[in-house]
């Protein structure tokens, strides 16, 4: 298959008349990188791969050890008219990322992912996923950011002055092969929300990647910006990246149960219980920015505490029911994530959760069947409803701790993020804000 796949790639390139192609991979926040080689040079770096200095890549080497090779994966290609130069058409090839002696790298997120995903299809599973990528279009990345309309949830023109833009992300993209389920204005001013149809978790994270760097190109060539900020706009919601998540045993869906009055399978069940057992570990790769935290507080639709429910927005995790007694149509979806986090880490870690509430048969906590929201402090603690870490810090000082995940990301990338992510904590709590010179120079 893979020699298949070189040759189709090969072809293509020909065929498409593509002059250079970028060799892409991510550092450990998920920040795209790549370098650039020419037709002539792909068929030998698709059998040798590239070799690279890792040491200025964030999270990977130091500098006595920084020899790396980027082997391209031919079953994540991409061309698109989208970023084509004057000389020809410019494809994309994501990269497995290897030591000199050909070994994975092990702290290279899609490494991590796919590590996770072998181990769910040794137990005969594989892993769907379905994102719902909210992000926010601005006149320019001034600050404050100027937005371009007043519009809500599916408003359309005039209100939505981003249909057309929004439209020509979704045309870019499908000619890319990346499938989008639908696309459509948020609840926020000038926000936006794009749906990739779901497909296997390692594609999904690859389409991610592609999809921001194809909303923030589409943007620019408008005279916009867009920008994953997770909470960009005081008093606004903010964007999040929902994920919708199943598991399969060949065509089964295995979260389905036609005997259950909503479907929903004791493994699916279980699924749900290693989530919420685990969510506040990995809270730090589904929302890994002091931005994040801004995002997740009470009264703008983004979840806060610990509970799940059928169709009920104000939850973690919720089962859909657009689609009652329908097998493919049983799923959860998690609601804390945001759109900045890096999706090869953040799927790995659902997975890996979800996987041990199914091994170990976790039990599950019967649904909220009110709005989390407005319980008092009492009868959240009564009904045994806990909360997401509060600020980044927060979010360290327990993923510090979790040996769980420590197992999951492995100690070298997960030893590499914890000092990371204290280095921006640090960073932003030594800040002077605007809002404290605004409470306090005159007054104190």
């Amino acid at each position: 298959m893979k020699n298949a796949n070189r040759e189709r790639v090969l072809e293509e390139i020909k065929k498409q008349g593509v002059r250079f192609i970028q060799l892409c991979f991510t550092d450990i926040l998920g920040f795209l990188k790549s370098f650039t080689i020419t037709p002539e040079k792909l068929k030998s770096v698709l059998e040798e791969g590239f070799g690279f200095d890792g040491s200025s890549i964030e999270g990977f080497v130091r500098i006595e050890e920084s020899d790396m090779i980027a082997m391209p994966d031919p079953s994540a290609f991409f061309i698109s008219s989208q970023n084509s130069s004057e000389a020809g058409k410019i494809a994309m090839i994501f990269c497995d990322i290897l030591e000199p002696d050909g070994a994975p790298y092990p702290g290279y997120p899609r490494y991590i992912l796919k590590k996770n995903l072998k181990k769910a299809s040794k137990l005969g599973y594989t892993f769907y996923v379905g994102p719902e990528l909210e992000y926010f279009y601005f006149h320019s990345p001034q600050i404050p950011p100027k937005g371009l309309d007043k519009g809500g949830y599916f408003d359309l023109t005039p209100p939505d002055a981003a249909s057309n833009i929004r439209n020509q992300t979704v045309f870019t993209l499908e000619k890319m092969g990346i499938e989008v389920e639908c696309s459509h204005h948020e609840a926020a001013s000038s926000q936006q929300e794009i749906d990739l149809k779901y497909t296997d978790a390692l594609t999904i994270a690859d389409n991610i990647m592609i999809s921001r760097l194809i909303i923030k190109e589409i943007a620019l060539k408008n005279n916009l910006y867009a920008t994953f900020m997770p909470k960009p706009v005081y008093e606004e919601n903010g964007s999040g990246l929902h994920i919708h998540q199943s598991l399969f045993k060949g065509e089964k869906n295995v979260f389905f149960d036609p005997q259950n009055k909503h479907y929903l399978s004791e493994i699916a069940k279980r699924y749900i219980a290693g989530l919420l057992k685990h969510i506040c570990e990995f809270t730090l790769i589904t929302n890994q920015w002091v931005n994040s935290y801004k995002r997740l507080v009470p009264g703008y639709e983004a979840p806060v505490y610990l509970s799940w429910a059928f169709k009920n927005r104000s939850d973690l995790i919720r089962i859909p029911g657009y689609n009652p007694g329908k097998e493919d149509g049983v799923r959860i979806e998690l609601r804390s994530p945001d759109p900045a986090c890096n999706p090869y880490l953040a799927f790995a870690a659902m997975l890996s959760a979800g996987l041990e509430g199914i091994e170990k048969k976790y039990s599950l906590a019967e649904p909220i069947n009110r709005n989390v929201y407005k319980m008092d402090e009492e009868e959240r603690k009564k009904a045994g409803i806990t909360h997401l870490p509060e600020n980044l810090w927060e979010a360290i000082k327990i993923a510090e701790k979790s040996d769980w995940l420590k197992k999951t990301l492995g100690e070298h990338l997960f030893f590499k993020l914890i000092e990371n992510k204290k280095m921006e904590w640090e960073n932003y709590r030594s800040q002077v804000t605007s809002y404290e010179l605004k409470k306090y120079f005159s007054l104190l």
